[in-house]
């Protein structure tokens, strides 16, 4: 007997309008901040690797323990800043990704289960099918087509391999 129901915990029509609006909260407070680079930008500012981060920490090290060291060049207080909207962004993504992996994970369960029971429809379909019964024949033809026919022929010689 296969699994079945590998996910019942189910969200309330309340608790969709609270994600919705969240999710709407949230997507209001980011936007003005957001920037879309193109595929050019992005492959020219690229992200800095783990070596050049600790460049970075180890500068902002030197800036908070010894300033007099810092090159005046450089606006510290846009680098402070620019430090730690990266800080807030990475730890956001961090957050955000684990309800991302969180949600795909039980996506996966409820897609499994409608797929089980959508299987176990179409055998009750083809045994009442079998019947005689008005419309499970149709049912059973509509739903065949999404089944693969596959037999005992041998393939043709011309046709390639599926790769």
């Amino acid at each position: 007997m296969p699994f079945e129901n590998l996910n019942n915990v189910h969200y309330t029509v309340a608790e969709k309008t609270a994600v919705a609006t969240s999710l709407t909260a949230l997507e209001t407070a980011l936007t003005a901040k957001l920037r879309n680079l193109s595929a050019d930008e992005r492959k020219k500012y690229g992200s800095i690797n783990e070596q050049n981060k600790l460049i970075v920490n180890k500068s902002r090290d030197f800036r908070n323990n010894q300033p007099t060291l810092s090159s005046p060049d450089v606006d510290w207080v846009e680098f402070q800043n620019d430090f730690d909207s990266r800080d807030f962004i990475q730890a956001t993504i961090a957050r955000l990704q684990s309800m991302i992996d969180g949600l795909e994970n039980n996506k996966i369960l409820h897609d499994f289960d409608n797929y089980q029971a959508a299987l176990t429809d179409y055998g009750y379909s083809q045994y009442k099918a079998g019947t005689k019964i008005a419309g499970f024949e149709n049912k059973v033809n509509e739903l065949s087509q999404f089944f693969s026919r596959t037999g005992t022929a041998s393939p043709a010689v011309d046709t390639p391999p599926v790769i």
